[in-house]
């Protein structure tokens, strides 16, 4: 396999941290194709109530998601890593066709094959709607305040 997604396991507080910021940078992107090169080939995944396999369905799995939640913007944040594991609490904000603004967050579990690319994705996600007004999160995180 010459794809190598770095860093690789085994993490340390600086690599998990690094691997938690490169993917909240791809998924702000909403680019479906670039983020899901971030995966093995054949990357199980767990979203919501959605079991997907692949990059092929992660593509169209996020294409379906960013036509939905519109002005899709996320932050992530490193809870936890060992070995080749890594566990993110994260929010994001968007909203629907109608206007409605929401919030989701939740928790993914993720694992990390020995090139750097993630087997394995685990997400349980809560939306709240909300209003305009109270939104949090606005674009990609300024350079500035990245942890």
């Amino acid at each position: 396999m010459s794809d190598v997604r770095a860093p690789v396991p085994p993490f340390t507080a600086e690599t998990a941290a690094a691997k938690v910021q490169a993917a909240e940078d791809a998924w702000n992107s909403r680019d479906p194709e670039r983020v899901a090169l971030a995966y093995t080939p054949d990357s199980v995944w767990r979203n919501r109530d959605e079991f997907l396999t692949g990059r092929e369905a992660i593509v169209a799995f996020l294409t379906r998601k960013w036509a939905k939640e519109q002005e899709y913007a996320l932050r992530k944040e490193l809870w936890a890593y060992t070995g080749n594991r890594i566990s993110v609490r994260f929010a994001y904000e968007w909203h629907d066709a109608a206007g409605q603004w929401w919030r989701s967050h939740g928790n993914e579990q993720w694992e990390f094959d020995d090139h750097g690319l993630m087997r394995r994705r685990e997400a349980s996600i809560n939306d709240i709607p909300i209003d305009r007004a109270d939104r949090k999160i606005f674009g990609a995180r300024p350079q500035a305040s990245r942890a």
